[in-house]
């Protein structure tokens, strides 16, 4: 396991260092499920992003949205989410988004295969200009996921993962607008807590040319299951 651990590691190392020519942005999220029952959740995430400079963020998003597990490898949700972006710490636009969210997972041994799909359609207002739009995008993620460690995933674990998810804005002049690409590990504390960690390339496509961008990336997941709390005595976060 540490062989692999420290492949890993070195492959991330390598891969950060191959975008120094460009430079390393922030990616940070903390994210909250909930179970309401055997077939419902819900969910609330925060990001904070630092695109042209690592420590002082110029984008985020705060979103939210309700599942509904239709089998135990497949859930529904919808979701909804406003968006800002900032330039030269000026506030240059906002987003409102609302998508319908399906997830497939398949598993093989040790192995998770998440298959993501996500329909969203978004408004946009642009207070310098007093400009508004809309757009439609869709997008799929194959998230691949398994335990170093152990068997399963269980508190003191170490998962390794990796995705690879594209955009597509059906009505642009380049349809292929995202490709991102994560690889990174992920540690599991206890039953609710998880913190993971690693490094997010993104290529964006336009018709005025495309750009890379490269994400140290940086996430604490919250799992809260009140049925739980009697078999483990466990507390609501504050």
């Amino acid at each position: 396991m540490s062989k692999r651990v420290l492949f890993l590691l070195s492959f991330l190392i390598f891969l950060s260092v191959s975008a120094q020519k460009e430079h390393i942005s922030s990616f940070n999220v903390i994210t909250i499920d909930y179970k309401i029952n055997d077939k419902w959740y819900s969910y609330v995430e925060g990001q904070l992003r630092g695109i042209e400079d690592f420590s002082y963020p110029d984008y985020y998003e705060l979103k939210g949205g309700v599942g509904y597990k239709i089998t135990p490898n497949n859930k529904f949700l919808v979701g909804i989410g406003r968006y800002g972006n900032y330039t030269n710490r000026s506030f240059v636009k906002e987003e409102f988004r609302i998508w319908l969210q399906d997830i497939q997972d398949l598993h093989s041994g040790r192995f998770k295969f998440e298959n993501r799909v996500r329909a969203e359609k978004s408004w946009f207002y642009e207070p310098k200009k007093d400009a508004t739009s809309d757009r439609i995008r869709l997008r799929y993620r194959l998230n691949i996921s398994a335990p170093l460690n152990s068997k399963t995933v269980e508190p003191g674990t170490i998962s390794a993962n990796v995705y690879d998810e594209v955009f597509f804005i059906p009505a642009d002049e380049v349809w292929f607008a995202r490709n991102r690409v994560f690889s990174g590990l992920s540690y599991q504390i206890d039953d609710v807590f998880a913190l993971s960690g690693g490094y997010l390339w993104q290529r964006e496509f336009s018709s005025k040319g495309n750009r890379n961008l490269h994400f140290l990336y940086l996430a604490l997941s919250v799992d809260i299951d009140p049925s739980t709390w009697k078999k483990n005595d466990l507390q609501t976060a504050d």
